[in-house]
């Protein structure tokens, strides 16, 4: 399955040196975006900047940015992205990726009401060990994120939510599972 080969790739990752653990990681975000038919794109240089890569969902074009770092991502690297999503046309989102996830303060002080999304590491694995499909997941996230204003709802937060919001007695990531088949 999809989720069975990019779990492999994930793993195969976590053992290589740091450096190279972030262009992987892109490779493998991009493989991700191709298996799911979201038009990945590669990362691009443009002045003065770099995007990691970019993929459409549902029309909506989304840039990506992707860290793999021993510490967690904290406000300055989310007002670095969204600086860098300030700058292009209005309608673009962006997916951070950062795979050891984001620094509690770091949320807080960035605020809510942004354009991008966050997933960290354990979403991913979350989201590959359960069978999720990526689209489904990004759909609830960028739900959630529109009704809270919050950037990033781990995979797990957003079952919780979907009980608690839908009082549906099947969990939200059951049935995600579910539709992913």
């Amino acid at each position: 399955s999809i989720s069975t080969r990019l779990m492999s790739q994930l793993i195969q990752i976590t053992s290589m040196p740091p450096q190279r653990r972030g262009y992987e990681l892109e490779a493998f975000l991009k493989a991700m975006f191709d298996a799911y038919d979201l038009a990945g794109h590669a990362s691009f240089r443009l002045v003065g900047e770099q995007i990691d890569g970019s993929f459409l969902l549902h029309n909506e074009t989304y840039l990506l940015e992707a860290k793999w770092q021993d510490a967690q991502s904290g406000v300055a690297d989310l007002h670095i992205f969204e600086g860098k999503l300030r700058e292009k046309a209005s309608w673009s989102r962006g997916l951070f990726v950062s795979i050891s996830g984001f620094s509690q303060e770091g949320l807080q002080a960035f605020g809510r009401g942004k354009r991008l999304i966050c997933m960290d590491g354990f979403d991913l694995s979350e989201m590959l060990r359960l069978k999720l499909s990526f689209v489904k997941v990004m759909e609830a996230k960028v739900r959630k994120a529109a009704e809270t204003g919050n950037p990033f709802v781990t995979v797990r937060e957003l079952s919780i939510s979907k009980e608690q919001l839908g009082g549906h007695s099947t969990r939200f990531v059951g049935r995600l599972a579910r539709e992913s088949g």
